[in-house]
């Protein structure tokens, strides 16, 4: 993975993105673009200056954000999670060059569709398995992704709706990432997913109790997780009680 280093005085181009590049996403940290970078397809996530901040401590974010979003992409690639090959990283333009993965739809469009041919919840249970073990397996290697919503999951097209594999699932959007061991962390992870998903996907339910039940077997602190998820969970409520 090549980098350009931040030293602005030096005499490097600025990309400004891609030449050519579609913008396909704008979210409140960052631009999205589609483009090729030398000869492949590639996405590009830039993060643009947030105006009401004061410029040091904006560029001293961006920049923290920006790095702790790659290493949360190569500590799973190496841990064998699938997430977007990162190509190149920009620290001048914070720009973040990643594999494209243009046959795929999200999982939020899996399920919206699923649900639309009224087909049995049953046959989402071997896809909410397959979810709640790629997520012990990011936890099992600290990583909290901060937004994970079936928005930011990926599923590749396969010839069968019900022949999932770990490897059929690519998480996306690692910006509100971090590192971190505590279960604390992992649990308020669990809790976003589920209020993501439980909002987003009505009457899943069950659906989403096979997601955690899949993550109790493949995760051997998952009962500390899921303790604290549960109190997290008794939180929300207290807050939505109290207004």
């Amino acid at each position: 993975m090549a980098s350009l280093l931040t030293d602005t005085s030096a005499e490097v181009p600025l990309f400004s993105v891609l030449p050519g590049s579609q913008l396909i996403k704008q979210g409140a940290e960052a631009k999205v673009y589609r483009g090729t970078f030398l000869g492949r397809a590639c996405v590009v996530k830039q993060r643009f200056k947030k105006k009401y901040r004061h410029p040091t401590l904006d560029e001293k974010l961006t920049a923290k954000r920006t790095s702790q979003e790659v290493r949360s992409l190569l500590r799973c690639q190496k841990a064998g999670i699938s997430t977007p090959t990162v190509y190149f990283v920009n620290y001048v333009e914070y720009c973040i060059y990643m594999e494209d993965f243009d046959n795929s739809v999200t999982v939020r469009e899996f399920i919206e569709d699923f649900q639309r041919r009224s087909a049995p919840l049953e046959e989402l249970f071997k896809l909410a398995e397959v979810i709640g073990k790629i997520l012990a397996k990011i936890h099992s290697n600290d990583v909290i992704h901060g937004d994970l919503t079936t928005s930011n999951m990926l599923l590749r097209q396969q010839s069968s709706d019900s022949n999932f594999q770990l490897s059929s699932i690519v998480l996306i959007d690692f910006g509100l990432s971090q590192i971190s061991g505590l279960v604390e962390d992992k649990g308020v992870d669990l809790y976003v997913l589920e209020r993501a998903f439980l909002s987003t996907h009505p009457d899943t339910e069950v659906v989403f109790e096979k997601v955690l039940s899949a993550y109790g077997k493949s995760y051997e602190k998952a009962a500390e997780v899921l303790k604290k998820l549960e109190e997290v969970r008794q939180r929300g409520r207290k807050r939505v009680m109290v207004g």
